[in-house]
């Protein structure tokens, strides 16, 4: 019998012999949690057991039957000092230098996360000078996946010079600032790719648990089962060659002649591998990491869900905190970014607005999920560019809330937050959390941007004046029974100038639920256009194809009817001319 035995005992995958492994981030310069048992994890051969030594500690795993072991060991107190991480299974070691013991956060989002340090031309200087051996970055590369990795590439780096410059700019500010505050190692892992949505950064088990959520990965799932690698490359094929006599007919032209150009054709991509789907990043860029011991994340997002017709941001993004606590086994501190100011200045009181709105939401999130805090910079943002390039005002604001929450420093951590509104007759008193020792106007002229209405809904500027420590009274001429104020409501409320005796900003707030605050969508003809798109790209590929035949052929023939039919429908189906 056991000459029987041992050619299944070869064979079975179960028990093919695994090297002792761990994720790229148990690295060399790492920095575990202070004060707390740090998880370690990854591979070895099945049931083997697996040893950890750390300054003095030890912690012991055994492999499971899919070779997948974690352990937890003790980390003590802060320590500057680099240590060696052992990780030992039979003969297998891994040895893991200049380890230090402090703080632990992880840093997400898009563009304005990942905006590095050497973007903003003022921080030279800064770069030049730094030399903080005890704060430590680790960056993770784009990359996307459909199920969720256990892995992904990247180091560790100590802020030097000519590391500094490829830092996360806002989560190096945040970082620094607790570094010199609290005198401890810090350490930040910052995943983040710029242009996505919330969505994308959040598990589909998740997404699939809210009714707009749902529908986005649904439409995800089903156009992933029906793409046709052949026909997206044939249509791109199409578009790219038409991009390219666009490009060529526009050389030498004047700009006024070029008008606008149209952006280059990507190539083609399966949804479930595209990095703006829902789940695509989560699975690939957060999933490796969850369980790493932290104090907690910092996040800059919400460029991509200021639109209209998004799924609410007071619903999606406790989503995806919910979602990422519950897999951490953690309920960590959460810190997130309030969009900056963007766009050409309003001018009219009552003009909706989907950024203004998307700013809004993220203030309701401090009301309804535990632990998080807004950092408010309505204040650095820039008129035409979507990257202010001011990220140390953000990533110390940030860095506030933590010191406060998390560090027990006593200090006024955020600026003044809408608390309640109370009318009487013919005004308004405003009264706010966050006002320091008192509120005040950041240029000493009267408070602007306070806009007031009556039962009609018709928005007036209004006067404001600061009345007491913590109070606005608002009121107008033209509003003889107001009933709602709103304050900075615009994308960019230039003029805004309410803020704390520290110097920040007010947060935009509405003490109203109308619906006039978002413009409105048709979905009718949203799905039409929808519809449009992918009837477009069918035709594409179907001339790509018809391209490449005999037109004698009967394939041609029974191809070139097909895409007759479809270019009558495309042109029957186009929108109305005004």
């Amino acid at each position: 019998m056991l000459r029987f035995i041992f050619p299944l005992l070869v064979l079975s995958p179960g028990l093919l012999l695994a090297e002792l492994s761990v994720p790229h981030f148990f690295s060399d310069h790492m920095v575990l949690q202070r004060e707390r048992a740090a998880a370690v994890w990854g591979k070895a051969d099945a049931g083997v057991e697996v040893s950890i030594s750390f300054k003095g500690k030890s912690a012991s795993a055994k492999a499971g039957a899919d070779g997948k072991w974690r352990a937890q060991i003790e980390t003590g107190t802060a320590d500057t000092t680099g240590a060696v991480l052992t990780i030992s299974a039979g003969k297998d070691k891994i040895t893991i230098q200049d380890v230090l013991v402090g703080e632990v956060w992880f840093a997400s989002g898009q563009s304005n996360m990942f905006y590095t340090v050497g973007r903003s031309p003022e921080y030279a200087g800064l770069i030049a000078e730094t030399k903080l051996p005890a704060l430590r970055m680790f960056n993770a590369p784009l990359v996307t996946a459909e199920d969720n990795q256990e892995d992904i590439e990247g180091t560790w780096a100590a802020s030097r010079p000519e590391t500094v410059p490829g830092f996360s700019a806002v989560a190096f500010f945040f970082a620094r600032k607790l570094h010199l505050e609290l005198g401890v190692p810090v350490g930040v892992i910052k995943s983040a790719w710029g242009g996505k949505p919330v969505e994308t950064f959040t598990s589909r088990e998740a997404l699939s648990t809210l009714a707009g959520t749902k529908a986005m990965v649904e439409a995800t799932l089903k156009a992933d089962k029906e793409y046709d690698p052949e026909k997206a490359k044939a249509a791109y094929e199409v578009s790219l060659a038409k991009w390219k006599e666009t490009m060529a007919a526009a050389k030498g032209k004047s700009a006024e002649e070029r008008k606008r150009l149209p952006k280059k054709p990507e190539a083609p991509k399966r949804p479930l591998l595209t990095e703006g789907k829902p789940g695509v990043l989560y699975a690939a860029m957060i999933h490796p990491f969850v369980g790493y011991t932290m104090r907690g994340a910092i996040w800059y997002q919400g460029e991509g869900n200021a639109k209209p017709g998004a799924v609410p941001y007071d619903q999606t993004l406790p989503l995806m905190i919910g979602d990422w606590r519950k897999r951490w086994g953690d309920e960590f501190s959460f810190y997130y970014m309030q969009l900056a100011n963007f766009h050409a200045p309003s001018t009219a009181p009552g003009t909706p607005d989907p950024w203004a709105l998307c700013q809004d939401r993220m203030r309701l999130v401090l009301g309804t999920t535990p632990k998080t805090g807004m950092a408010i910079i309505n204040d650095v943002g820039e008129a035409n560019d979507i990257h202010p390039k001011n990220k140390k005002d953000p990533g110390e604001r940030l860095a506030r809330w933590a010191l406060a929450k998390d560090y027990g420093k006593s200090l006024v951590y955020s600026g003044p937050l809408f608390k309640r509104s109370v009318t009487n007759d013919a005004t308004i008193r405003v009264t706010f959390d966050q006002s320091g020792t008192g509120l005040k106007s950041r240029d000493g002229g009267p408070l602007k941007r306070f806009e007031i209405a009556g039962a009609d809904k018709v928005w007036h500027w209004a006067e404001a004046k600061i009345d007491g420590t913590d109070s606005v009274i608002v009121s107008s001429p033209e509003v003889k029974a107001p009933v709602a104020v709103r304050y900075a409501w615009a994308a960019n409320p230039e003029g805004a100038n309410l803020v704390n005796s520290e110097g920040l900003p007010a947060s935009i707030f509405r003490t109203d639920d109308w619906d006039d605050v978002e413009a409105k969508v048709d979905s009718g003809t949203a799905k039409a256009l929808e519809d449009r798109r992918a009837l477009a790209t069918e035709i594409k590929a179907l001339s790509a194809q018809r391209a490449k035949l005999d037109r004698k052929s009967p394939e041609y023939k029974e191809v070139n009817k097909k895409f007759q039919e479809l270019m009558a429908k495309f042109k029957a189906t186009a929108p109305a001319k005004k």
